[in-house]
């Protein structure tokens, strides 16, 4: 049972070699800015002249990171 438990939380964060928390770590970071891109297409949606290019950026960002995590 401990095997399992360990395997739940451990076997992925290790797969991109991260420790559980500095894997948490990313993980809420990336959830944060990609609410904040949503809300900002939210807002773009209806206020066209908005944040014109706010989730576009904030998506690239993200993407660096991930093209760039763990080197």
């Amino acid at each position: 049972e401990d095997t399992m438990l360990r395997s739940l939380f451990l076997d992925h964060p290790e797969s991109v070699g991260e420790s559980y928390l500095g894997h948490a770590r990313f993980a809420l970071g990336f959830g944060f800015w990609l609410i904040v891109a949503g809300l900002a297409a939210l807002v773009h949606a209806v206020l066209p002249f908005a944040f014109k290019t706010t989730a576009s950026t904030i998506l690239r960002r993200l993407h660096a990171r991930i093209d760039h995590r763990g080197r």
